[in-house]
């Protein structure tokens, strides 16, 4: 119940992120094209909440494994060797967040040390930026999880989106649909047009 909660919570920040920049954008080419004017803070919000919306989203993908991965080789391995290499994948990966969270924490402390503030908006750089010791932080924590998952083999790899497999299954659904409609098609349908048409 607390995961599924924690899911629609993350599922629902993330939404209100996306609309909120969608209609910030949307508005700021109206006010552009429509009144001649603009929201001189428009574009510095737009790309902050593109950054909190790709920095968290990043870590949800990981979650819900929806990153797409190239892994033809490793599922060729046989089960010992495969859950070796994913354990060495998601320790890269710890490795590669953890210097990137490093080094987002002694920047963001430098900001807070100066006291910048946002180019158009009064709010301090460090608090707007802070998503770069969250987002990392997030993505390391799922990391975690999913190696723990793959050590004591509830999973063996990360469960990447397939896309020739989704496309394979789109193309079924087709093929499926179109097979019904030739069904549901009365057959006298085309006789009756061949005789009107000779008439």
């Amino acid at each position: 119940m607390v995961r599924n909660l924690v899911t629609k919570l993350e599922e629902t920040f993330l939404s209100l992120l996306l609309v909120a920049m969608t209609l910030l954008v949307f508005a700021e080419v109206v006010m552009r094209f429509g009144f001649n004017s603009g929201i001189h803070w428009a574009q510095e919000l737009t790309l902050l909440l593109a950054a909190w919306f790709v920095l968290y989203g990043a870590s949800y993908g990981v979650k819900v494994g929806s990153h797409i991965g190239v892994d033809v080789f490793v599922k060729l391995l046989p089960g010992k060797a495969h859950r070796f290499f994913t354990v060495l994948a998601v320790a890269l990966c710890l490795i590669y967040c953890g210097l990137f969270l490093y080094g987002s924490w002694i920047y963001l402390s430098k900001m807070k040390m100066i006291g910048i503030e946002l180019e158009d908006m009064p709010v301090p750089k460090w608090i707007a930026m802070s998503i770069l010791v969250i987002g990392f932080g997030m993505l390391m924590l799922r990391f975690v999880q999913l190696g723990w998952k793959v050590v004591i083999g509830q999973v063996d790899g990360f469960h990447f989106t397939d896309e020739a497999e989704e496309s394979m299954e789109i193309a079924k659904e087709l093929q499926e649909l179109e097979q019904r409609e030739a069904e549901n098609t009365p057959e006298g349908s085309d006789n009756n047009h061949d005789k009107e048409g000779r008439a």
